[in-house]
C-alpha cells in the first residue's frame, strides 16, 4: 500500500533530505574528479540515476562524451581522438579554474556498461556530447547536444561550445609538449656528437645540402606542405577521410562547410596549387631556353590551360564548401 504524506510533512521531507542528498552527491563527484588524472568521471547508469534524481536547478552543470570502446578502430569516427580531446578539455577547465571546477563536471559513459543511458538521452550515433544544464528535467529534451561543427577543431571548438552554452570559460588549452624533456635532452647530445663530423664535410662540400636537386625538391615539399592545410591536420589530429552518415558504406572525401577540413580535401587543394606553382617556374627557368618558338607555344597553352582549370577547380570548392563565390568580370577601360 502506498501511504500519503501531509503537505506539511511532503514540505519537511524536501527541505530536510534534499539538501543532504544534493550534497552527498556533490562530494561524491568531487571525490571522482580529484582521483580522475585528467577530470574527468567515468559515469555509469546508477550515478547517472543519482544525479538525475535531484531536484533542478542542480549546483553544476555536466557535460558528457558518449563513448564506445569497440568503435575506436573506426578511422572515420575519431572517438580515440575526441576522446583524448574532451580530457584535454576537462584538465585545462580545472587549472584554469580551480575555484569552479566543482560547477562543472566532466564524464564520460561507455556504451557496452551503460545501454540504458543511452537509450535514456536517445544518443544512436557517435560521436556525441551532451550538456546536462542545472534546470534540466528531462535528459533527453533539457540537455544540450553538441553540433558536429563543435568538433572541428578539437578540444577549442568545445571550449567554444562550454562558453556560449554556459556561464563558464574554459580558457587556455593546455596541450602536452610534442617531445618530452629526455627526449629533447637525447636530440641535443646526438647533434652534438654529429657537429664536428658534419663541419668536416661542410667545408669539403660533400654534404647532402650542396645538391642543388636537394633544395628544389625541399622548396616543392615545403609550398606543398603550406597550401594543403597539412599543419592545421596535424594539430587537430584531422582524419583524411570520414564515413558518411548518411550511407555508413560510402566515405566522404571533401567536407561541407567552413568549420571543418578533412586531410583528404586539403591534399588535393594543396596538388592544385602546386600544379600552378610548377608550371609558372617550368615556364620562367626552363621553356624559355627552348630555341623552337613552336614548342614554346605549345607547351605555353597546354600549361595555361591546366593551370586555369586547376584555379578553377579550386574556386568552386571553395564556393561549395563556405558559399563565398569569386566571379570574373571584364575591365570598364583599359
Amino acid at each position: 500500500a502506498i501511504h500519503q504524506f501531509p503537505a506539511s510533512a511532503a514540505v519537511l521531507f524536501f527541505c530536510i533530505f534534499v539538501p543532504i542528498s544534493s550534497g552527498s552527491v556533490l562530494s561524491e563527484l568531487s571525490a571522482l574528479q580529484s582521483q580522475s588524472p585528467n577530470g574527468v568521471i567515468h559515469l555509469h547508469d546508477e550515478l547517472l540515476r543519482r544525479i538525475l534524481s535531484l531536484p533542478p536547478p542542480r549546483p553544476f552543470h555536466a557535460l558528457v562524451f558518449f563513448d564506445a570502446q569497440k568503435l575506436h578502430s573506426k578511422p572515420d569516427l575519431s572517438l580515440a581522438t575526441l576522446r583524448s580531446e574532451f580530457a584535454l578539455l576537462a584538465s585545462s577547465f580545472q587549472l584554469n579554474n580551480p575555484n569552479e571546477k566543482s560547477q562543472l563536471f566532466f564524464f564520460e559513459i561507455e556504451f557496452q556498461e551503460s545501454q540504458s543511458s543511452f537509450q535514456l538521452f536517445g544518443v544512436n550515433s557517435l560521436p556525441h556530447v551532451r550538456l546536462i544544464p542545472p534546470s534540466a528535467s528531462n535528459p533527453k529534451t533539457d540537455s544540450i547536444p553538441m553540433d558536429s561543427s563543435d568538433f572541428s577543431r578539437l578540444a577549442d571548438s568545445m571550449a567554444d561550445f562550454v562558453a556560449a552554452k554556459t556561464k563558464f570559460s574554459v580558457g587556455q588549452i593546455h596541450r602536452p609538449p610534442v617531445i618530452s624533456k629526455k627526449q629533447i635532452a637525447l636530440i641535443v647530445a646526438l647533434i652534438l656528437i654529429w657537429i664536428p663530423f658534419f663541419l668536416k664535410k661542410l667545408i669539403a662540400g660533400q654534404t647532402i645540402l650542396h645538391k642543388k636537386w636537394i633544395w628544389m625538391a625541399g622548396a616543392i615539399f615545403i609550398y606543398f606542405f603550406s597550401v594543403s592545410g597539412a599543419m592545421f591536420n596535424i594539430i587537430r589530429k584531422m582524419p583524411m577521410v570520414m564515413g558518411d552518415r548518411q550511407n555508413p558504406g560510402k566515405m566522404v572525401f571533401f567536407y561541407q562547410g567552413s568549420g571543418m577540413q578533412l586531410g583528404a580535401e586539403g591534399f588535393a587543394i594543396g596538388f592544385l596549387y602546386t600544379i600552378v606553382g610548377l608550371f609558372l617556374g617550368f615556364f620562367t627557368h626552363i621553356l624559355v631556353a627552348v630555341k623552337n618558338r613552336n614548342v614554346q607555344r605549345l607547351v605555353m597553352m597546354l600549361g595555361l590551360f591546366i593551370s586555369f582549370w586547376a584555379v578553377k577547380k579550386v574556386i568552386s570548392l571553395d564556393n561549395w564548401k563556405t558559399g563565398y563565390g569569386i566571379h570574373g568580370y571584364w575591365p570598364s577601360s583599359w
